[in-house]
Order: structure tokens, then sequence, then C-alpha cells
């Protein structure tokens, strides 16, 4: 009965150990840093992270001004290292990412359209790098304000892949 128990118990540790994420590329041979599609297999853990918003930049800004924020690449970046530090947390880290949604309100100092250029220069420094090369599927929004407040310009969401 223990040879049995101890059997079906390597048995599923080492079939956890084999769980696989496949990250399907863009078509075209497309140089995009988003994946088309993730697929995980049944036993992979998800992990679905709450949206995170920016931290101050300037705390001794006004509360709710530019400053105290800072625009969408300075907010993007803020919030990755917020990232950093809740995913190490949870036992993974950004090449488990398999899904983003990015929420972007537009900046006032653009006309209102979103500064997805901004996003892009803080997301690069994050996935499909030489260092971390997996790329998650990912959406992006532009919406008409975030809970925060003014000059709060972007949330990001993530599901992770946890073998």
């Amino acid at each position: 009965m223990k040879k049995h128990i101890l059997l079906t118990a390597m048995t599923l540790l080492s079939a956890s150990a084999m769980a696989d994420v496949t990250r399907h590329a863009l078509p075209n041979n497309s140089t995009f840093p988003i994946s088309r599609a993730v697929e995980v297999t049944a036993d992979t853990a998800l992990i679905f992270h709450s949206g995170m918003v920016p931290g101050p930049v300037n705390a001794e800004a006004k509360k709710g001004s530019r400053e105290y924020y800072g625009d969408t690449e300075t907010q993007a970046l803020n919030i990755f290292k917020r990232y950093e530090v809740s995913l190490k947390e949870l036992g993974v880290d950004f090449s488990d990412v398999i899904k983003m949604q990015v929420f972007i309100v537009g900046d006032p100092a653009m006309d209102g359209k979103m500064d997805f250029s901004g996003f892009m220069k803080a997301y690069t420094k994050y996935f499909g790098t030489k260092e971390q090369p997996n790329k998650p599927a990912r959406s992006a929004f532009q919406i008409a304000g975030l809970a925060g407040g003014p000059n709060m310009l972007i949330e990001i969401e993530m599901v992770l892949a946890k073998p």
C-alpha cells in the first residue's frame, strides 16, 4: 500500500513538472513582441493577477498631478516594477505571463489619444528581450478613465501559468 501511494505521488509530481506552455508566434514572421496565442496543458496552474496601477513617481508633487504619476511610459515602468515584487512573492516571474490586458487612458498632453508608444517603450524592456524572450498574448484598450483619478493613465492585468 505504501509503495502504491509513493508511486502515485511520484507520478503526479512528474506530470506536474512536465506542464507545458506553447506560445504561437504572430503570422508572417512579425517581430511585434506579443504572441498570437498561448496554449497551456491541463496540469498547469493559472494565476489571475488583479490589475495594477502606478504608484507615485514624485510623492512630493500634488497628489493626482501629472508630476505625481508621470507620463504613460513612466507609469508603465512603475507598474512593471510593482509586478516584479508581487510575482516574486507568488513564485513566478515575467516569463510566466501568458495573457496581458492593458487599459490606457487618453493622455491630455496628446489631445486625448492614448500613448501606446510610451507603453511599448516600457513593455519591451520586460517582454521579448534576449533575457526574457517569452511573449504573452495581449490586448490594449483606450479607456475613458481609471478609478484612481486624473492623470493616472494606465492599468495592467496579467494571467500567468505556473507548472
